[in-house]
């Protein structure tokens, strides 16, 4: 049963990396849409904890690092998606699992077989590849950067919930928690930028100028601040979806496996960039991202 879980999870976070890139492309307030996402998050696990009244329990605290986490790894994907090629972030918002299996080592002594040390070698060949690439630009390398950052908080974020599993947490609890922090992460920080940008628009209404072509091209219509807190309450539900059948996957599955298979949630953004996106790549990036995608299916195999 974890394994339809974890297929079920990669399916609903794969919905989710598609509406992040759509939406990044989109004049809109990034903090305040991850604001909505965790706000529907926190709305959702509550009502669904009133009907299911799942118990309360100490382990349910790691929910507070599983929102600082899921607070970073968000906001890193997202402004990946905002600033490099689809299928790179999404290549990299797809390996996770190799920071759980060193992980999950380093604290629970799951011993990693020879294929496993196999697979993490054929992935790390691919990466090197796709960096390495000779047309890769700088808005690229930018946004490898923030997939690198989104690979290593999503893999903290999927021990951290491991180990609420082992803990005792039960599944809706420790959601409520990870999501309130989440949403008061991302409540701050768009406060911040918020009171920011009103500051600059106030200053520059002080020196009225003619237009020109740079402050024509400023002036594309913004998101309502209600348009986007409610599409992010949309995208959330993929999120919170996503969550609450990784939870019960962990709970019964292998650390490893349960990672790997979540994280094939790759393969549905990666067919959006190349059908939808029509996003061109070269021959040493294809071949990247084959090879990696390879470590991936060898990791699940033998984990």
């Amino acid at each position: 049963m974890w394994f339809f879980f974890a297929g079920a999870a990669a399916i609903c976070f794969g919905i989710r990396g598609i509406l992040y890139q759509w939406t990044s492309q989109r004049p809109i307030d990034r903090n305040l849409l991850l604001l909505g996402v965790y706000i529907s998050g926190t709305l959702i696990a509550l009502i669904s904890n009133v009907i299911a009244k799942q118990p309360w329990s100490n382990g349910a605290w790691y929910g507070v690092l599983m929102g600082l986490f899921s607070y970073i790894a968000n906001a890193s994907m997202y402004r990946g998606y905002a600033v490099g090629k689809a299928s790179i972030i999404a290549l990299f918002s797809g390996l996770p699992p190799l920071v759980v299996v060193i992980v999950a080592y380093i604290l629970w002594g799951e011993v990693l077989s020879t294929w496993q040390l196999t697979a993490f070698f054929i992935v790390l060949l691919g990466l090197i590849l796709i960096k390495y690439s000779q047309d890769l630009k700088l808005n690229q390398l930018k946004g490898i950067q923030w997939g690198i950052l989104t690979m290593l908080i999503f893999g903290f974020s999927d021990v951290s919930i491991k180990q609420s599993t082992i803990a005792g947490a039960a599944t809706l609890p420790a959601l409520i928690i990870m999501y309130v922090t989440g949403t008061v992460l991302f409540g701050i920080t768009w406060a911040i930028s918020y009171a920011k940008s009103k500051s600059t628009v106030q200053e520059k209404d002080q020196y009225e100028e003619a237009p020109n072509k740079t402050t024509q091209q400023n002036n594309i219509p913004h998101w309502t601040l209600k348009r986007t807190l409610g599409w992010g309450m949309f995208v959330g539900i993929t999120n919170i979806a996503g969550m609450m059948f990784l939870f019960p996957a962990f709970r019964e599955g292998i650390t490893g496996i349960v990672s790997a298979i979540s994280a094939m949630s790759v393969a549905l953004v990666i067919l959006y960039a190349h059908f939808y996106l029509k996003e061109n790549m070269s021959k040493r990036e294809i071949t990247g991202l084959i090879v990696t995608v390879v470590g991936i299916l060898v990791l699940r195999l033998t984990s």
